[in-house]
């Protein structure tokens, strides 16, 4: 009979306000990115998730993902949260299961919007992260995690590389191809107007991980301790290997590339985290560096906008977990999975392959359809004089960093009609 354990009550508490943070975090981290005269709506991107994604996982997306269905898609019996109470959820109540899968659902879709900032409109940009958690995220994390095909094939995502990472980095890189690039992108140099946002950003990312991954073992138990471990080890090796790599590279060791280093480090533990043993997953973390950061330095010379590399840092960074997971996988650190590759286990790698394809596949066509379907009924970007005066002015309003107390915000579309501004009050003083 299953009864609520308070330790592990007490623990998920914690983590789901741990995982919460991140969408606030992820907010500070792309925000420093772009220009200042779009960061307050790059930011607005994430913290308005927690409102519209949220909201969708309360009503409808939980039931699809974690009710009992078919391999595809779970069924309606969750409906409005219709059941969901303090009943035992495994050891801790029902209701804070969900809140804590909740969060998950937030920041995955929140995380897509790197790739669009400085050029989608707000508006589209909300309905499009609605229809996203319904008719991507949810089938995907219920083929994974709430009993669907790939969980019965055995597929390891210990906190959501396939489920977050993979699925997130591949609809992020479709959207940015859909989208096309922004008006300046090749012409001018765009660059991070706030590095110190970013690398705030990074290290709340950083600290909210470990209710990401920890709290997947969902109790305070020798698991949680070692996906916090792993998830405190990982990182490391990869933002030191990340800055040799830009050390001996350019000559020079950026702030940003320690940020991007930390988070592909992050997200490269994310499905291996209760898998692997911490040696494992300090090598993890050494290797994840090397494909997402040639992934980035190739990038930025072709004409895939994809503004803040979200398909490389966690596209590319989830497919190289899952798939050193198959590798590296241990079963005597879990008592549950399998052993990977190195362990005397082949089979298991070509399951996380089967997994990371079919996952990614699944989110490309998904989000090429949707973005497709609200092309047709609105206009998905902004127009280019909009775009030029700045995403803040235009779709909130608001600035920033204004110019000076007391400043007016002009609409793009009347500034034709603006009166020019009073020339500067220049003193005279008088000959002697």
């Amino acid at each position: 009979m299953e009864q609520i354990n308070q330790a592990d009550t007490a623990w998920m508490l914690v983590s789901t306000a741990l995982v919460l943070l991140m969408t606030p975090a992820l907010a500070f981290f792309y925000g420093g990115l772009v220009r200042n005269k779009n960061s307050l709506n790059t930011m607005m991107m994430s913290f308005v998730a927690l409102g519209v994604v949220g909201v969708t996982w309360a009503v409808l997306a939980y039931s699809l993902v974690f009710s009992e269905g078919g391999p595809l898609l779970g069924g309606l019996a969750n409906l409005g949260l219709a059941g969901v109470g303090v009943e035992p959820k495994g050891t801790i109540p029902h209701v804070l299961f969900m809140a804590y899968q909740g969060t998950f659902a937030i920041i995955t879709a929140a995380l897509i919007s790197g790739a669009v900032v400085e050029r989608m409109r707000f508006g589209p940009y909300v309905a499009f992260i609605v229809l996203w958690t319904l008719l991507v995220y949810a089938p995907v994390a219920h083929w994974v995690w709430g009993g669907g095909w790939l969980m019965t094939r055995g597929v390891l995502d210990f906190a959501g590389g396939t489920v977050v990472h993979i699925n997130a980095g591949v609809s992020a890189l479709v959207a940015a191809l859909v989208l096309g690039t922004r008006k300046d992108y090749g012409r001018q140099a765009v660059l991070p107007h706030n590095v110190p946002f970013t690398l705030l950003g990074a290290g709340l990312l950083w600290f909210g991980w470990f209710g990401f991954n920890g709290g997947s073992a969902l109790a305070a138990n020798e698991l949680a301790a070692l996906a916090f471990s792993n998830t405190f080890l990982a990182p490391m090796a990869t933002l030191l290997v990340w800055t040799l790599l830009d050390y001996f590279r350019t000559g020079r060791a950026t702030a940003v590339g320690a940020a991007t280093g930390i988070v592909v480090g992050l997200v490269a533990i994310t499905p291996a985290a209760g898998f692997v043993s911490p040696g494992s997953a300090l090598a993890l973390g050494a290797l994840a560096a090397f494909p997402s950061y040639f992934a980035i330095a190739l990038r930025s010379r072709t004409r895939i906008d994809d503004s803040l590399d979200v398909f490389a840092g966690h596209g590319i960074g989830g497919l190289t977990g899952a798939l050193l997971t198959g590798i590296l996988a241990q079963k005597v650190w879990n008592g549950a999975g399998n052993d990977g590759l190195l362990y005397g286990n082949p089979a298991q790698l070509g399951v996380q392959a089967l997994g990371c394809l079919s996952s990614a596949a699944y989110a490309a066509a998904m989000t090429f359809a949707i973005l497709k379907a609200m092309a047709f009924v609105t206009a998905l970007r902004v127009v280019p004089r909009t775009e030029g005066v700045g995403m803040d002015v235009s779709q909130h309003g608001e600035e920033a960093y204004a110019s000076g107390e007391g400043s007016i915000l002009i609409h793009p579309e009347m500034a034709s009609s603006a009166p020019e501004p009073l020339p500067a009050f220049t003193p005279q003083v008088a000959p002697r």
